[in-house]
């Protein structure tokens, strides 16, 4: 994968109540369902922010159900 290119724009790591990330424009209020998880800086920064916490790609309500259910993933 290539890094992005550092554009100058300011980003900030956002979270949705299923705890998956993205990248929102820090000047801009986090869309409707998702919050700041408190990262903003450059893109590649807060990409390689969401790479180090995000390390479980199921959602949420996934990771519980299959917790509930004895279920492993093999």
């Amino acid at each position: 994968m290539t890094e992005p290119e550092d554009d100058g724009t300011r980003y900030a790591v956002v979270v949705n109540d299923e705890e998956q990330y993205s990248i929102w424009r820090a000047d801009q209020p986090p869309p409707a369902g998702w919050r700041a998880d408190g990262v903003a800086g450059g893109k590649q920064e807060c990409l390689e922010h969401i790479e180090r916490v995000w390390t479980d790609m199921r959602p949420r309500s996934l990771r519980e159900r299959m917790e509930r259910e004895g279920s492993t993933v093999d």
